[in-house]
C-alpha cells in the first residue's frame, strides 16, 4: 500500500462504475456524483459491474494518479448503496486492497483473555 499522508480521506463510490472510465470521467464523477474536490489529496476509489476490479483515483500534489487492482478469485466487498459515498480508514483500504471483508474483520486467533 502506498504511504497516505496524515489527514488523507478515503472514499469509497457507492454504486457501479464503468471501469472503462480513465482520469477524466472518474474526476467528473467525483464531482458531480461525490460533491467532492478531486484536486484536495483525499483517495477516491470505484468498483466495476463484475465486482472484480477497483479503480483508485489520488491526487498527489503535482498530478492525478489511478491506480488499478483485479483480483483473480473473489470480489471486492462493498455497500450496498447505489449512490453517494462511504468513508473508510487507512486500514480498511489496506483490507479492501487485499479482498478481505473491511465491515467486519475478524481475528483468526482467541483474545488472551479467552485462553
Amino acid at each position: 500500500m502506498i504511504g497516505l499522508p496524515a489527514g488523507t480521506r478515503i472514499w469509497l463510490a457507492a454504486g457501479v462504475t464503468d471501469m472503462r472510465s480513465g482520469f477524466n470521467c472518474l474526476a467528473s464523477k467525483v464531482q458531480t456524483a461525490l460533491e467532492e474536490d478531486p484536486y484536495s489529496g483525499h483517495v477516491f476509489v470505484f468498483r466495476g459491474r463484475r465486482g472484480d476490479l477497483i479503480k483508485v483515483l489520488w491526487w498527489t500534489g503535482d498530478g492525478l494518479c489511478l491506480l488499478c487492482k483485479r483480483l483473480e478469485r473473489g470480489r471486492f466487498v462493498w455497500p450496498q448503496a447505489n449512490s453517494g459515498s462511504v468513508t473508510l480508514t487507512h486500514a480498511q483500504l489496506s483490507m479492501l486492497l487485499e479482498g478481505i471483508d473491511w465491515r467486519w474483520p475478524e481475528r483468526t486467533w482467541p483474545p488472551e483473555s479467552a485462553l
